[in-house]
């Protein structure tokens, strides 16, 4: 067991939060899982927000950790492989998942939680631009964009999981999905010459 108490604090409400989601996450629990008194975490977080907030930190790390592990190549297969790595995230840590967004129970002004939103968006503005260097949305804002394409798969992956959609094939809806964003060759328009158009 972790000897710095308040790590101590964090990974056991990390293991609660996964065996048995959000609302098992108090004080009192995450202090009886930890093997300390009921008022140890007021003496190293101000309170559950703040405890929270720390676990929520982890996710976000955990997550752009999956993301260190993008194939190298076309820039169009990265990102394509990035939102992959986002949907199954979300769809293995749906209790994780849902902490991370849930700013009535953490305190998203936290410098780290903060942070860890903020590595997210940079790595999915990063995969945007470049796949833009290849005529996708040429001149169109990288970080808009990727804030759109975000909020689309955060919508698909909450709706999954609280059972606005029913479908199982997480690959094909994903595909449909993304191809909004990414139209693969055969897909673009043709021009009046019969040409493929580029992405604008």
């Amino acid at each position: 067991m972790d000897s710095d108490p308040r790590q101590r604090l964090i990974s056991s409400a990390v293991t609660l939060l996964s065996e048995e989601g959000v609302q098992a996450v108090t004080l009192r629990r995450i202090a009886r899982a930890a093997g300390v008194s009921h008022g140890a975490p007021l003496r190293h977080f101000t309170g559950r927000a703040e405890l929270l907030s720390a676990v929520a930190t982890e996710g976000f790390a955990e997550l752009r950790r999956c993301g260190d592990g993008l194939p190298e190549g076309d820039p169009r297969e990265r990102l394509l492989a990035a939102c992959r790595i986002y949907l199954t995230f979300a769809l293995d840590n749906p209790a994780m998942f849902e902490l991370m967004f849930r700013h009535d129970l953490i305190d998203a002004r936290e410098p780290d939680l903060a942070k860890g939103n903020d590595a997210i968006l940079a790595l999915f503005t990063d995969l945007v631009a470049s796949a833009q260097t290849r005529g996708w949305r040429a001149g169109t804002d990288s970080r808009m964009l990727a804030a759109s394409l975000w909020a689309a798969l955060h919508g698909l992956a909450e709706l999954w999981l609280w059972g606005g959609i029913t479908e199982t094939d997480v690959e094909t809806t994903l595909d449909v999905t993304l191809s909004a964003y990414l139209p693969g060759e055969g897909d673009r328009p043709r021009d009046q010459r019969g040409e493929r158009q580029v992405d604008r």
